[in-house]
Order: structure tokens, then C-alpha cells, then sequence
């Protein structure tokens, strides 16, 4: 371990969200004494998964899926500064008379530091159709969303739904239960095949028809709204008529911001493994960043919340020039209908499926790939099923097919 860089003196965060929160946790941790600050419009920083689910549900407050207790930002002398980053400043020099590097936030504020870390995130994509725009859709990706969002669920409303993925499938399950009717749209039947395979995405998309949602195949071709009421016209001439329209297809990275100041992007934040931009001076991490690695490879962009806390951790310990942390698999989790579903690794890997079932359904799918390594795992309320396939992927055991098929058999045997 080496020591802390003595010239990094302040670091700025531009970003509250969960790998914001890391970046500061981790170097409180990791024992960085410097001025740290986090900037963000909604202040102190908070999780966004409840959001579709127990958040929205009125399980939790807005104090319930806060990050961290607004004490421990005072006991660590993190600042949070309620704002809008709206442009980098970059110094002509990084020599010693130099002001340094800061932002500009919306209200004219400008914030200097040693290190700025990019935590930008990104914003819900929108449909490329006509009304796609509409003020009047919603889509979910803050607090303000899920409560202007859940404001508009009670019995009686029916909320057609664009997007059949994590997202929509768990806002679903949540307005079902806060008493609204829902159609689910999405062109592909089923959703989620590259998440978890073929037969474990059949199996979850069919769950919503006997929960008493109404599950479409198509594709949107317009929205309209008249009289409270949107009309969601498909590509073959089918109407669905909602009383509210929410649109859940993914999010476009915020690169804007470090477009414009000259920063490499490339539908993100283009980062080395430390974390580092094209300005060896700023960071950017989460959502909106996407690595480069040492070999010039340019990896796809993640979007899961393990992401977002590794890439924190990791420009963490690059910040404080200590060995950068090494990180297991990918791995996500999702909620409906009251079962848990995770996934780690690749399923859309090329390779091999072998299926574990219990009563003639499947609960569990694993992909193996090159030399018959496991690749990914997919499981339906198997949590331990995933941690054992996981350490198995990590460290390149190979699993004999017959027994990853037995249900009788646990996981955590074979990745001894």
C-alpha cells in the first residue's frame, strides 16, 4: 500500500448517487484527510433500487434509502452541497498559480478542487416517437419521479407501461399492489434473455398474466393525450388507452457535461481502470462511465447498482494511490410478484444452457462457455445458488453439467 498523493488536497464529487457516496466513503475509509465534497440537486445522497419497489410502495421514506444517516457526513467532513454541476472549469495550467479545476453550477456557483469525480449518472431514455415527449409520460429515475409517479397510483387508474425489463416488470408488481390496473408493453417476448436466459425469462414474464396484468407484444408508434386519458398506438394498429403512460426503456449516460470540456466519450465517460478520464486531473465513475482497458479494449457500459459501488471503490483507491480492489463477476438482482431474481456473470455468453428444475420448472440456468467454465448464472430465489456460481466463475472452476442440472446437489459443493 502506498502512501496518499500529498498534492491532492480537495477533491470535488459531481454526483450524489450510489457511486458518488462510495468515492467519499471509501476515502474516509481509506484514510484521506483532504476537503471532500459531494454535489447534488437532491442533497444528501440516497439508493436509487427502492425506488420501483418498497419506496414506492410508501414502505420507506425518503430517510428510509438514504445512503448514509446525515450525521455521518458531518462526523466525516464530507460537504454536501445541494446544486446542479453545469460546466466543467479546466485550468489553462495545472502549475502552482493555477486556480485549479472546479464547476459551474447552474445558480452561477463555481467549486474548485485538486481531483473532480464525475458521478453524473445518466437520464431515462425516451421514446423516438411522436409523444414520446409528452410532459405528461413518466419515467422513473429519482425521488421526484417515484412520487410524482406513485401520487398517480390508486384503484382505478390503469398505467400502461413501456418497457417489460427490470424496471417495468418491478413498477408493475408495485402498482398492482397499490390497487391500478396495468398493460405491460414490449416488443420482445420475453423480456430479459440476455439477462437470464430463454427459459428463465419465460418464466418470469408469464408471471404477470395470472397476477392480473395484461402483458403486450408490440412496439409503440405514437402517444397521444386528450381529456386526462393517452392513447398508446402500436406499430400494427392496436390502441391501449391508460389513464397514465410510463415509459421504462433504459437511460442515456449524461456526457454532456464532459463532452463539452473536451473529455473523450463514447456513449459514456471514456476511464482507464483507475477510473481516470482523458484529464488525468478528473475521474468519473458509475453509470456514465465506460472503460478502457490496458489493451485498448473498450468494454460495454454497465448500469447495475454493483457497478456503480465498484467503479466508487476503484477511483477510491486510485485517488488515494493505493492497489486498486479487484472485483468479482457482475451481478444484479430484481423483485416481482414476490419472488427475488439474480443473476451474475454472462448469460448471453456464447455456450451451453444447463437448467436446474424443481416440480418441472426451471429455477436456475447456467451458461457455460469456452472448455465448459461457467460463464453466468440465473436463479429464482436461489440468492445462495448465485454467491456459490459467482466464486466459481471468479476463480475458473470447472463443474461437471450433470451435477449444476441436479437440484439436489448444492452449489456451494462444486465451488470448493
Amino acid at each position: 500500500m502506498l502512501p496518499p498523493l500529498m498534492d491532492i488536497n480537495s477533491i470535488l464529487i459531481i454526483g450524489g448517487g450510489l457511486s458518488g457516496f462510495t468515492v467519499a466513503q471509501n476515502l474516509r475509509t481509506r484514510g484521506y484527510d483532504g476537503t471532500l465534497g459531494i454535489v447534488d440537486p437532491d442533497g444528501i445522497p440516497y439508493d436509487r433500487p427502492p425506488l420501483s419497489k418498497a419506496y414506492l410502495l410508501g414502505q420507506k421514506d425518503a430517510g428510509g434509502i438514504a445512503l448514509a444517516p446525515e450525521s455521518w457526513y458531518t462526523q466525516h467532513d464530507v460537504e454536501i452541497i445541494t446544486g446542479t454541476a453545469r460546466e466543467l472549469l479546466l485550468a489553462e495550467s495545472k502549475g502552482p498559480d493555477a486556480q485549479g479545476i472546479g464547476v459551474r453550477l447552474t445558480d452561477d456557483r463555481e467549486l474548485y478542487a485538486d481531483r473532480i469525480v464525475l458521478a453524473l449518472g445518466g437520464q431515462a431514455r425516451t421514446l423516438p416517437i411522436e409523444g414520446g415527449d409528452l410532459d405528461s409520460v413518466l419515467v422513473l429515475r429519482d425521488r421526484a419521479d417515484a412520487d410524482k409517479l406513485r401520487s398517480k397510483l390508486h384503484p382505478g387508474t390503469h398505467l400502461a407501461i413501456i418497457g417489460a425489463g427490470l424496471i417495468g416488470a418491478e413498477v408493475a408488481s408495485a402498482a398492482l399492489k397499490l390497487g391500478a390496473t396495468v398493460s405491460l408493453i414490449d416488443p420482445i417476448d420475453p423480456p430479459l434473455i440476455p439477462a437470464v436466459g430463454q427459459e428463465l425469462a419465460r418464466k418470469l414474464h408469464d408471471m404477470h398474466t395470472p397476477a392480473g396484468i395484461t402483458t403486450v407484444q408490440g412496439t409503440p408508434a405514437r402517444i397521444s393525450c386528450a381529456q386526462g386519458m393517452h392513447t398508446v398506438e402500436l406499430v400494427d394498429g392496436t390502441l391501449i388507452t391508460a389513464h397514465e403512460v410510463l415509459v421504462g426503456i433504459g437511460m442515456v449516460p449524461n456526457t454532456s457535461m464532459a463532452q463539452v470540456a473536451g473529455l473523450e466519450t463514447d456513449h459514456g465517460i471514456i476511464v482507464d481502470e483507475h477510473q481516470r478520464t482523458s484529464d488525468s486531473h478528473i475521474y468519473a465513475v458509475g453509470d456514465a462511465s465506460r472503460t478502457r482497458t490496458t489493451t485498448g479494449e473498450l468494454l460495454r457500459r454497465a448500469e447495475h447498482w454493483e457497478y456503480a459501488m465498484n467503479t466508487g471503490a476503484t477511483a477510491a483507491a486510485s485517488l488515494s494511490n493505493q492497489e486498486l480492489p479487484q472485483h468479482g463477476a457482475s451481478w444484479f438482482w430484481s423483485d416481482r410478484h414476490g419472488v427475488h431474481v439474480e443473476g451474475v456473470g454472462e448469460m448471453n455468453a456464447q455456450g451451453t444452457t444447463i437448467l436446474r428444475f424443481i416440480d418441472d420448472s426451471p429455477v436456475a440456468a447456467f451458461r457455460l462457455g469456452e472448455h465448459g467454465k461457467l460463464v453466468g448464472a440465473a436463479a429464482i430465489d436461489g440468492g445462495l445458488t448465485i454467491r456459490a456460481a459467482r466464486r466459481i466463475i471468479d476463480r475458473g472452476i470447472i463443474v461437471d453439467p450433470v451435477a449444476l442440472a441436479d437440484p439436489n446437489i448444492p452449489l456451494k459443493k462444486l465451488a470448493r
